[in-house]
């Protein structure tokens, strides 16, 4: 590739050094990646892509912060479309399967790479914490009324984290992002149906009362013996029997 640096504007030579910064990590990965191959990608001198990132980690930064952005306002865009709230959610679901099925690239570096790496760590899960914000505001629209939003955050988690396990899958050409966001919520509006999390939690919470409202034993009230542990062994008796007819030998 031509490493000539004609006349372009300031803001689209920055998208086009982002473009390559995105392939070259995706394909090599941060650290393996250099300056160097992406300076070559994006078909500017090293010290110009330096100019405008003053280093790798800026640079990977930068990819990250285009990309999620991107990410998250495809996705709030979907949460406002469809005719009801499991609609607005499948579209969310579906709209985040596809970004990661176009930008497959994106994906691995916002996603696997940053994880991967402890610099960028904070960024992904600041992108996870706004997916579940938004994720459980979708399913509060439905079940606000029925459901406390401490149950539905923890319900939109593992929408949240089944979607990441699913998009995986999708980045390797293995599963159609229609089939697989339908699936996902399917599993999460049957289980929100059911609403096991809430009887589990309401029948320990019973159990739980029962168990403090039980009066302790009283060792002093009368009959209290009679209550001793099952095992406890009991006091040997005399034999009077063997006593007597020991003395009776005797002369």
């Amino acid at each position: 590739m031509s490493t000539g640096t004609k006349r372009i504007p300031r803001a689209i030579r920055e998208q086009q050094m982002l473009d390559s910064a995105i392939s070259v990590f995706a394909d090599l990965g941060y650290r393996s990646a250099s300056m160097d191959t992406i300076a070559r990608d994006a078909g500017v001198s090293k010290p110009m892509l330096y100019l405008y990132y003053g280093s790798k980690e800026e640079l990977f930064s930068a990819c990250v912060t285009r990309e999620s952005g991107r990410l998250i306002d495809q996705l709030t865009t979907a949460a406002v479309a469809g005719s009801g709230p499991r609609d607005r959610l499948e579209g969310v679901v579906q709209s985040f399967l596809e970004y990661v099925d176009q930008r497959t690239d994106s994906w691995n570096v916002v996603y696997r790479q940053s994880f991967a790496e402890p610099a960028f760590r904070g960024e992904v899960e600041k992108i996870r914490s706004d997916l579940v914000d938004l994720t459980t505001d979708l399913l509060q629209q439905h079940w606000g009324d029925e459901r406390g939003r401490e149950i539905l955050s923890v319900v939109a988690t593992a929408l949240v984290g089944a979607g990441e396990a699913v998009a995986d899958r999708v980045a390797h050409g293995t599963m159609s992002t229609t089939v697989a966001a339908g699936v996902v919520v399917e599993l999460a509006w049957r289980g929100l149906a059911g609403d096991p999390l809430r009887e589990h939690i309401g029948t320990a919470t019973a159990t739980t009362v029962a168990a403090s409202e039980t009066p302790p034993a009283d060792d002093s009230a009368p009959g209290a013996a009679a209550a001793s542990p099952v095992g406890t062994p009991e006091k040997p008796q005399d034999n009077d029997d063997d006593d007597n007819a020991t003395t009776e030998e005797q002369p």
